[in-house]
């Protein structure tokens, strides 16, 4: 059993940050400004608020909400009433809403109260803002939380995975685990408390909150909270210089620099770039390089269950290894393995396995799952990936995206970065579709950018690579669907075009 005040949690996180530096700004959120002591002071009282409610550690209560100071008050008020924060995504609705609020056996639902309506009858709900019962609202009545401190054992968080490929499921993450990922990023991703963070995805995701904003809480910095990604707003922040630092899924990057005004605006003040969440095409990297050859650019990997940290790509190890994740971060170990768990040799296509004190406990109730992806000691990941004799890794693909094409295998990847390359592609997906001959034929749905063929694309990519990978058929769309993390969801992709009927393949 730990022994109180030796252990480390969550919300200790920012109560050393109180103690430190009370009178810095930790936090802006539209008008509303908080500094480290009034922050952590919030954070008290909402925990008297919740457990009010007749709630007892352990109980899960879920959150689902926009971006906002409530948002991040809610989250630490649970961790500090040994409570456990279940985030939802604010885009789900009907049954994947229910279901996980079912699944996690949430008590109480934090809810904005534009969102509160989704929720399933017979739910109990608590407004996080925005109304006169809300839990923002409260704070100034509640009297800060005297309780015990949980453990460092104790369930903090249930993350719940993104579904891209089945039904989500909720990772069980530790005060510990997290405690160690935020040192994990605060040292391999070097976080200062002398940078000036905006926060614009969205929290409920673990990539925006435990990779930059509770790490940045940890070392003092002050953060700027956004509703979204915006484009007008970010980069009038950068040029009104209260912003060098960003971190943005590949997708939204994209969308930066398609912008007409990238070229234009002074964007000289940004220092720092994260990209990460999903794999970043290498074109459009050298693309964002090239415009903005200051800007240090960090690869940072991982998945849901580990914190979501697992490997960063530095700014000084970008040359020559544009395609590579980097090596584990300090709190991780890593292996690529065949299926039976034997490592393969440097340079082999193999699943990327880990071994870490921030991994997850397992799944929210479902032990078989937990069994078939904790084998002998170590997390199987699901990622296709190649380590290099100097240990960086690179990922090829997700293994159950990777394309059986006439018994040939072909990752996806690398024909989207091929299709990268024509000027006239301004996103792509590549998936794999029941076909009679091919077994899967290579399929790539596109975002033009301007006027482009099919026939031109296919001829573009066999130029680039083997013919036989070159996408038997090219679909055109307005818009590729992806969750809030910025991933593409080719589960979506798959499901639409293999009730479409398409053009026999051809030869090659």
């Amino acid at each position: 059993m730990t022994t109180p005040g030796h252990g480390s949690t969550v919300d200790g996180v920012l109560r050393r940050s109180a103690r430190r530096t009370p009178a810095r700004v930790a936090l802006e959120y539209g008008d509303r400004t908080w500094t480290y002591d009034e922050l952590d002071t919030a954070v008290s009282r909402a925990a008297s608020v919740l457990l009010g409610q007749g709630l007892s550690p352990g109980d899960r209560v879920g959150a689902y909400g926009h971006n906002s100071d409530a948002y991040l008050i809610a989250f630490l008020a649970c961790a500090r009433a040994g409570l456990v924060h279940v985030p939802v995504n604010q885009n789900l609705t009907g049954d994947d809403l229910a279901y996980i609020v079912g699944q996690s056996g949430s008590s109480l639902v934090l809810a904005d109260p534009d969102l509160s309506a989704r929720l399933p009858d017979g739910v109990r709900t608590l407004p996080l803002r925005d109304a006169d019962d809300s839990l923002l609202a409260r704070l100034a009545g509640a009297p800060p939380y005297d309780g015990p401190e949980p453990r460092t054992e104790d369930l903090v968080q249930l993350l719940y995975t993104s579904g891209t490929t089945a039904l989500p499921k909720g990772a069980m993450m530790t005060h510990r685990a997290l405690v160690h990922e935020y040192l994990s990023a605060i040292t391999a991703l070097d976080l200062s408390a002398g940078d000036r963070p905006v926060h614009a995805l969205p929290l409920y995701h673990s990539a925006q909150m435990h990779v930059f904003l509770l790490p940045y809480l940890a070392v003092g910095a002050t953060n700027i909270i956004l509703d979204a990604p915006d484009g007008d707003r970010l980069f009038d922040l950068v040029e009104a210089g209260r912003v060098d630092s960003l971190f943005a899924p590949p997708t939204v990057w994209i969308a930066l620099s398609n912008r007409p005004d990238f070229a234009i605006r002074d964007l000289s003040g940004l220092r720092k770039a994260y990209y990460g969440a999903s794999i970043m095409p290498v074109p459009v990297l050298e693309r964002l390089r090239e415009r903005l050859p200051e800007l240090a650019f960090y690869n940072c990997f991982g998945q849901s269950e580990i914190g979501p940290l697992a490997t960063v790509l530095a700014p000084d190890e970008h040359k020559g290894r544009m395609d590579s994740c980097g090596r584990p971060v300090l709190f991780v170990d890593a292996r690529v393995v065949d299926e039976d768990g034997k490592d393969v040799p440097d340079g082999t296509p193999g699943e990327i396995v880990y071994r870490s004190p921030q991994l997850c406990e397992g799944y929210w109730d479902k032990p078989e799952e937990t069994a078939e992806a904790f084998r002998d000691g170590w997390f199987r990941s699901g990622d296709l990936a190649v380590r290099d004799a100097h240990g960086y890794f690179t990922i090829v693909d997700r293994v159950k995206d990777v394309i059986n094409s006439g018994g040939v295998l072909v990752a996806s990847r690398q024909v989207e970065d091929a299709l990268y390359t024509h000027p006239q592609v301004a996103e792509a997906a590549v998936v794999g579709l029941p076909d009679e001959r091919w077994i899967e034929a290579v399929t790539a749905v596109v975002v033009p950018r301007g006027e482009v063929t099919e026939a031109e694309l296919i001829a573009h990519t066999r130029e680039k690579l083997t013919p036989f990978k070159a996408p038997k058929r090219v679909v055109f769309t307005e818009s590729l669907p992806r969750n809030a993390s910025g991933k593409i969801l080719k589960r979506e992709l798959r499901k639409s075009l293999g009730d479409e009927p398409g053009p026999a393949a051809s030869d090659g």
